[in-house]
């Protein structure tokens, strides 16, 4: 009599799933079937945590991390991204797509790819595919913003005349320079929006500092941090659509990953900068925390759902 090798559990699919980690200073193995990380605690006993693979989006590893090749396996086999990055979860200096070890019969869809690549070599379609990305980072915002519950609080809207006139400067960009400008413009006057009301003086967007001396830099701190939690969301919604991250539609064409930076700019308007501002200015609120309400506010607002949608779409633009 042979005997049946147990059924693997059924995987949660990648839009449904809850856990974003992000860890320093622990070692990720693989033990008796399932992925752990042990904290380095600075006692005899180290600390063992689980980690459900199967309901995991991503999983970024900071300073002193380190990660078995068998772990990685399993990861690979529940599409879970790996992002490598410094203190703080910036700057991401690299990102492991798990198709290096996905097992053979893992599906991944080709059709998304094949009309990307129609798409990306058509200028006109792509142009105008970018211009409905940043019409949709409006929309997003907006839904995002009139539903925030401590923007509310302060009587902070998004400026209905900025997103007027970022529509009107999309529809006119006959290049993608232009298309670039005018989100430079949007952004700029976003985070004006809120320095402003939040009363951080003197606010200037500058990334990758790593410095909280003033409330200034305690936001640029989680902006940058929020930011590469989107690029983890946008990454896994194109690796699990099977689309490579070297055609973007707006950033540069000579930066392997730009897509990634492409889709992540629909999460950061919208959840990102706010979120960034309410805990800059709390000097209590810890980065852990940061990241928690980030993560929480995702997912109660089904964000992987909506780029996999969007993106979707627009690969039949």
């Amino acid at each position: 009599m042979t005997q049946r090798k147990p059924d693997k559990p059924k995987q949660i699919l990648l839009s449904k799933r809850a856990n974003v980690f992000y860890l320093e200073h622990a070692r990720v193995i693989q033990k008796d079937g399932r992925i752990l990380y042990l904290t380095d605690s600075g006692e005899d006993v180290e600390q063992y945590f689980n980690i459900p693979e199967r309901n995991t989006v991503f999983l970024m590893l900071g300073k002193g991390t380190s990660i078995t090749d068998a772990a990685m396996r399993r990861l690979a086999e529940s599409n879970v991204i790996v992002g490598f990055c410094g203190s703080g979860g910036s700057p991401l200096f690299a990102m492991a797509d798990p198709v290096f070890l996905i097992p053979q019969s893992e599906y991944r869809p080709t059709e998304y790819m094949q009309e990307w690549v129609r798409l990306w070599f058509d200028e006109p379609k792509r142009l105008a595919a970018a211009k409905a990305l940043l019409h949709r980072r409006i929309v997003l915002a907006q839904t995002a913003w009139s539903s925030n519950a401590f923007l509310k609080a302060r009587n902070i809207g998004l400026p209905e005349n900025r997103a007027k006139t970022f529509r009107a400067h999309i529809d006119a960009a006959e290049n993608t320079q232009g298309l670039l400008l005018a989100e430079a413009d949007w952004a700029k006057h976003l985070y004006a929006c809120l320095a402003g009301n939040y009363r951080v003086d003197g606010f200037k967007r500058d990334e990758g500092q790593g410095q909280k001396a003033t409330q200034a830099d305690r936001v640029n701190g989680f902006l940058d941090h929020g930011n590469y939690i989107a690029y983890g969301y946008a990454a896994a919604v194109l690796n699990t659509l099977g689309i490579s991250f070297s055609f973007p539609l707006l950033h540069g064409k000579t930066r392997r990953g730009a897509l990634v930076f492409d889709v992540a700019d629909l999460v950061k308007d919208a959840y990102v900068m706010p979120l960034a501002f309410e805990c800059g200015t709390n000097h209590k609120t810890t980065d852990q925390e940061f990241r928690a309400r980030l993560i929480e506010t995702a997912h109660d607002a089904s964000v992987l759902d909506a780029l996999f949608d969007f993106v979707k779409d627009l690969a039949y633009f």
